[in-house]
């Protein structure tokens, strides 16, 4: 909430935001209030409900919440496909939802992640000695038959893109296992190297842009990086590794990498966070995406609702 997080299943389904209908929030100075009403339509003056998803806690303190709920659903099909390079890995992600499709995860991860992963949770699982890149794609509903052929359609559309194999899950074991490679990925790439992850996240389009300007900045400045993340809807998490740079170059060098990073993904149509929020370790990058204007009227916010600034104070700006 604090975020306006999401998920692997963001790309079908949406982030918190789609689901929180109603909060109760206590404000700077102790005043409860509701902040909107209990249905699905809301056209009442301004949405404070939205506005407080994703303040990072700066504007107010939600002590209660009315959620919109959905069903389960019934049957999920589970693939991971592998490609050559990194590029021809997010220029598939388009061509999946080109051909009419909206699956209900699809999960970019670069080949040493998976590698670090398998290493250390001593996974059994083979890679495919030219794969780079992977993508690993879910799609659910309520029909098995209309699930297969969603499948077939995805494996001719990922074959325009040099695809080597598409794998199957044929258990609910292996699917754990292919989940359980992506969801521990973060813990496996803190344990082998000194990093600092970014959330960049642009039109799923641009995602092989991205992915290439990420490497290149990398080279520029020394440092190497893991990417994975939430490819469907444009979403990468990039880890940047400190590999053999020197202390002094990882203290001082390193930002203006980030710098590039950044404004690569702006340039993109993107935004420097997608999931993760600003605090304190963003702020200062916040002027590549949004103008003096953009700032203060935010800032203006924030007095509104915290005139003292005790809510979370110094975070965001």
């Amino acid at each position: 909430m604090a975020h306006g997080s999401g998920g692997p299943r963001v790309v079908k389904y949406g982030t918190i935001r789609e689901y929180v209908l109603n909060f109760e929030v206590v404000l700077a100075d102790g005043t409860i209030l509701w902040t909107g009403a209990n249905t699905l339509k809301y056209a009442s003056g301004y949405n404070l409900t939205q506005l407080l998803i994703g303040s990072e806690g700066t504007l107010g303190i939600i002590t209660k919440m009315v959620l919109k709920l959905i069903p389960q659903p019934l049957h999920n099909v589970l693939m991971l496909a592998s490609f050559s390079t990194n590029e021809d890995a997010c220029a598939a992600v388009s061509s999946i939802f080109n051909v009419g499709i909206t699956p209900s995860a699809v999960e970019f991860m670069e080949r040493k992640g998976m590698e670090w992963v398998i290493e250390n949770d001593q996974i059994h699982f083979n890679l495919n000695p030219d794969a780079a890149a992977f993508l690993l794609i879910e799609v659910d509903g309520t029909n098995m038959d209309m699930l297969f052929n969603d499948c077939e359609t995805i494996n001719t559309a990922l074959e325009k893109y040099k695809c080597l194999e598409v794998l199957f899950a044929d258990s609910a074991t292996q699917k754990d296992e292919f989940w359980k490679i992506r969801r521990t990925m973060a813990v496996s790439v803190k344990s082998n190297s000194i990093y600092k992850e970014e959330d960049t996240v642009v039109p799923r389009a641009e995602l092989p842009k991205l992915i290439a300007g990420i490497k290149e900045i990398g080279l520029k400045y020394g440092f190497d990086s893991i990417c994975y993340g939430h490819a469907g809807d444009g979403n990468l998490h990039v880890n940047i590794l400190k590999g053999n740079m020197s202390d002094h170059a990882w203290q001082h060098d390193l930002k203006k990498g980030i710098v590039e990073l950044f404004q690569l993904t702006v340039k993109l149509g993107g935004t420097i966070s997608g999931e993760h929020g600003i605090g304190l370790v963003q702020k200062e990058y916040m002027h590549i995406k949004y103008s003096e204007i953009h700032l203060n009227l935010m800032r203006g916010i924030k007095k509104v609702f915290d005139p003292n600034g005790i809510l979370n104070p110094d975070k965001i700006f």
